[in-house]
């Protein structure tokens, strides 16, 4: 198959925000090109003795997304992803802005990601790809493997981890969870891993279905351990009642402000009282029309946790 790459010219600074919007128009997935130095944390986890030298960091950066060939949605979401570009000027400086186009293979971008997911740790939890037989050592809580296909979800995105550590800090034997987008299933399986009861699912992503399943099986989890279900949580009326309401004690979603806000008051639904909803993939930015949404549909905010650009909000059901 045949993909079409558009690379958008910006600035460093505005890397993350234009991710976002890209994600709000439907992209799946971005390469990100830039000479920002590696902190020394980053280049532990590389596993190379030589790092290669890298041209002075300029402040210039390049966002690529990929589209299929003669696909007819083509020039109406270039025309929005313009239309974005332009009014995060008002938030960020996004630099020349400009779209470039290029073509690619299926194959120069669906496996060779592959090469830059290594297995790392987030406090004491260990993830690793399934592909990787490299040995670990250290006294870790629980050990994840995760291959996330093409669905979201290797635990290394800075909104993943924001939830992962929520996860740990409002996590009882025994809980339900929810877990609203579920990508890959990671969110899940660390859920259960910390000891959760029962963990159920939803994505609007037919591909999630079968990664979740797999990456269940990998962690030698039981097929009764969780239920994942294909649909909109926010409109679906027969999602809402497959999934339950006020039965759960945790609910996590780890996707986009943009749903965050309308998907507010069925996620208030699937809460026990006292129950816990955890949200993320939050830009800076809409940190308060997200928290504004909590409240409105009847959320007290708890706590408030950052990392880079990236928000999490996590509130409960009086």
């Amino acid at each position: 198959m045949k993909w079409e790459k558009y690379t958008i010219k910006t600035t460093t600074e505005a890397e993350d925000y234009i991710s976002s919007a890209l994600a709000d128009l439907g992209v799946e997935g971005v390469q990100i090109e830039d000479n920002i130095p590696l902190s020394p944390e980053d280049q532990k986890k590389l596993y190379i003795d030589i790092l290669p030298a890298l041209p002075p960091d300029e402040g210039i950066a390049f966002v690529s997304f990929f589209l299929e060939e003669g696909a007819s949605t083509t020039e109406e979401l270039l025309a929005n992803v313009r239309e974005e570009l332009e009014r995060l000027r008002a938030f960020v400086d996004v630099g020349e802005g400009t779209i470039s186009r290029g073509e690619t293979e299926d194959k120069d971008w669906i496996d060779n990601w592959k090469q830059y997911f290594k297995a790392f740790s987030i406090d004491d939890i260990y993830i690793k790809p399934t592909w990787e037989d490299q040995p670990f050592e250290g006294d870790y809580r629980c050990v994840i493997e995760i291959d996330p296909g093409t669905t979201f979800g290797t635990g290394k995105h800075e909104t993943t981890q924001l939830c992962i550590r929520q996860l740990r800090k409002f996590m009882k034997p025994g809980a339900a969870v929810l877990d609203v987008g579920c990508g890959s299933g990671i969110l899940s399986i660390v859920s259960l891993k910390l000891g959760a009861g029962v963990v159920n699912g939803t994505d609007v992503d037919p591909i999630c279905m079968e990664a979740v399943k797999e990456n269940m099986e990998v962690n030698h989890l039981a097929e009764k351990m969780g239920r994942f279900y294909q649909g909109d949580l926010t409109t679906d009326q027969k999602l809402q009642e497959q999934v339950g309401a006020e039965c759960y004690d945790i609910v996590v979603a780890n996707i986009l402000a943009d749903i965050i806000i309308p998907l507010a008051p069925a996620l208030f639904g699937r809460l026990k009282k006292s129950g816990v909803c955890i949200t993320s993939g939050i830009i800076d930015f809409k940190e308060h029309e997200v928290t504004e949404a909590l409240k409105a549909a009847g959320f007290t905010i708890v706590e408030t946790t950052r990392q880079g650009e990236w928000v999490s909000i996590t509130a409960q059901r009086p």
